[in-house]
């Protein structure tokens, strides 16, 4: 190396000199620069043994590419210890340390985690271009719908939900409705299938019961998901009504299938099925094919061969097609009520799929001849029905309903829809040898649980079952039990719609059973009938007397006027609360309808529109409050000349926002019909 340009020393000359005498020349290759790599050139020799750090350093995985801090740059060799990128741990080397292959391992995945996240940062950030930040909480939910099975495994979607989960007290330092929101995102994955409901019990038991984490688990399953009509209130919380609804594309695929039968027409099928644009909901279709097929014999043939082109085709990929097949297993003992032998029909038609090859049997689950029996035992049952006994009674006594639901978590209730059933049953048998005092307690306690609306479905059909052992001790009991089944309705723990599921569980015209619904419905018919059913027993609920209906209205007109002349509007959602009587939020519905009618002031529809969407006011509360209105047009039109206009454009708005179903009407001489029914 020529060092006379005179930029060193004498003393690193001697250094330089020695060196190049001391060294083996067998070992030292000429150097080699090459125009096209600037880097350092890669070394080869002995290592100073007095130095073996130095020594590890030559050979480490480091990059050398110019910095801008220095030892870089085009035309030069960089810093003094820099390598090339060819570099690599050589395990003869006598210093090698396998460590350090682990460490730069490790390097490297973390540097491809960042890539990832940094890159997926980019796709998220230009997938959400809006600044409506309701939209993109919908467009998130759309798209992890969309990307569930077919690019994102099922159970990665389940680790994300439970580190977010997990994560619910850092967030909400950052995020004040965290709860809310991400109680929101989870009970939307159950709704969009993409989380199974199991999924909230398990991971409530993985956190500490006051953690944010544990609440928002909480509000997504007692709040949302058991809210009546929960799937649709939640699928239109964040404006997702502006697009087609569940219920609607669920209606179409219908529709396609019987379209197809009678026409045998495959293309237009496969043309309908892309119309759609639900990729990620092709399961549905593959489930109602299999149904029809199951309830229609004649008609198996041609809907199996509609299947087998679509994932011939790729109009249904592989994985909806066993998701579709997975449903159906999981519901196949509610489908033997209706289609005899439904279990063996299955198997058939999974037996043919899989022979034909367009179905994967390995990734679903075991389907036997034989259903499972989930049945309780006989001494477990026992044993709880004494628990449960004694739980009711000291609430009869104390009013306590805290404690009731302490000492059911206790007894993990809530892990079998069976327990459930006898307590309800348990509840209401109790109430009925008692006062009217305890009749009101039982509803209001009923109402406060927030069992799933199956579960207590199950504890009426069990009430009616045994009616006529019931009937030796109490004579009345078809109009105790009519009453208790038609306050439920108005409490909203059961819809209407849940009156004829147990019906088709009664047996006979002339049974108890048909005698308590045609009175509940009778009760629920007549006028003004939520406020009738109310007060059967007094009213209150508790030890404490409870407000009288006018007390309450005057409350609702009280705090409407305070928020209508310039009131904040968590201040009257936070009043309304209080209240405690949801099953009387139509009232609120109603009064401030015709404010806004009798003022022309649009500020009360705001209160209303964040009432509906923080789900304080249900749509069925909604829908009630508006065929209230419906029903006194012709008294306040003395008042509102043009009240009968104003309401129709409120209707309308009404239904635009998500507020109405669809199907809402009302006329001059017929009261409003509340979602289809009248």
């Amino acid at each position: 190396m020529d060092f006379r340009d005179g930029f060193v020393s004498n003393e690193h000359l001697e250094l330089h000199r020695s060196a190049s005498e001391s060294a083996d020349p067998s070992t030292v290759s000429p150097l080699q620069i090459s125009p096209k790599s600037p880097k350092s050139p890669r070394v080869h020799g002995k290592l100073n043994k007095q130095s073996p750090k130095h020594g590890r350093q030559l050979c480490s995985p480091k990059d050398g590419r110019p910095k801008k801090g220095g030892s870089g740059g085009k035309g030069t060799w960089g810093g003094l210890l820099d390598t090339d990128d060819k570099n690599f741990l050589d395990p003869s080397d006598p210093n090698y340390d396998s460590s350090e292959e682990c460490e730069h391992s490790n390097d490297t995945k973390t540097k491809d985690m960042e890539s990832y996240k940094k890159k997926a940062t980019v796709i998220v950030e230009e997938y959400f271009a809006t600044d409506d930040t309701r939209q993109r909480k919908e467009m998130a939910a759309v798209l992890l719908s969309a990307l569930y099975a077919d690019t994102i495994d099922p159970s990665q979607i389940y680790k994300g939900f439970s580190k977010l989960v997990e994560s619910a007290d850092d967030l909400i330092v950052d995020i004040p409705d965290t709860v809310d929101v991400l109680a929101l995102f989870l009970a939307r994955a159950v709704v969009d299938d993409i989380l199974p409901p199991a999924f909230l019990k398990k991971q409530m038991a993985n956190l500490p019961s006051d953690s944010k984490g544990a609440q928002a688990l909480k509000r997504a399953e007692k709040t949302y998901l058991a809210a009546p009509l929960h799937a649709e209130i939640i699928e239109r919380r964040w404006g997702g009504s502006k697009n087609m609804t569940v219920d609607d594309v669920k209606a179409r695929i219908n529709n396609l299938l019987k379209e197809y039968v009678v026409s045998g027409d495959k293309k237009e099928a496969f043309r309908c099925i892309k119309d759609l644009k639900v990729p990620f909901f092709h399961h549905e279709i593959v489930k109602r094919a299999l149904i029809m097929a199951m309830e229609r014999r004649q008609e198996e043939g041609p809907l199996l061969d509609l299947l087998k082109e679509a994932a011939e085709e790729g109009f249904i990929n592989a994985s909806q097609m066993s998701k579709g097949f997975g449903r159906l297993i999981d519901n196949v003992d509610d489908l033997s009520l209706d289609i005899p032998n439904a279990r063996g029909i299955l198997r058939q038609l999974m037996s043919k799929a899989a022979s034909e090859g367009w179905l994967c049997v390995s990734s679903l689950k075991s389907l036997s001849l034989e259903p499972e029996k989930r049945s309780l035992e006989d001494g477990a049952a026992r044993n709880f029905k004494v628990k449960a006994q004694s739980i009711i009674k000291e609430y009869f006594l104390t009013g306590d309903i805290l404690e009731v639901n302490s000492c059911l978590e206790q007894e993990n209730i809530n892990c079998c829809a069976e327990l459930n059933a006898i307590f309800v049953k348990r509840l209401i048998t109790l109430a009925m040898d008692r006062k009217n005092r305890e009749k009101e307690m039982a509803s209001v306690l009923l109402s406060s649980l927030c069992f799933p609306s199956d579960d207590v479905v199950n504890g009426f059909v069990m009430l009616i079952e045994s009616a006529d052992d019931t009937a030796l001790d109490n004579p009345v009991v078809v109009e105790d039990l009519a009453m208790f089944l038609a306050r439920a309705v108005v409490d909203e723990v059961l819809a209407p719609q849940h009156l004829e599921e147990i019906g088709t569980q009664c047996l006979g015209p002339d049974s108890i059973g048909s005698k308590v619904l045609q009175m509940a419905k009778s009760l629920l018919k007549a006028r003004l009938a939520g406020e009738r059913i109310l007060r059967c027993w007094g009213g209150g609920g508790s030890s404490r007397p409870g407000w009288a209906v006018e007390d309450v209205k005057d409350k609702v007109g009280k705090l409407l006027e305070e928020y209508e002349s310039g009131g904040e509007i968590r201040e009257a959602c936070r009043c309304i609360k209080e209240l405690g009587m949801p099953f009387f939020h139509h009232e609120v519905v109603k009064k401030a309808l015709v404010i806004i009618m009798e003022k022309k002031n649009d500020r009360l529809w705001g209160l209303l529109k964040e009432c509906f969407e923080s789900g304080l006011i249900t749509i069925y509360q909604m829908a009630k409050g508006f065929g209230r209105v419906a029903e006194s047009l012709d008294d306040l039109a003395l008042d509102v000349p043009d009240a009968k206009n104003q309401f129709t454009r409120y209707v309308e708005r009404a239904k635009t926002e998500g507020w109405l179903d669809s199907s809402f009407s009302f006329g001059k001489s017929e009261h409003a019909t509340e979602n289809g029914t009248r």
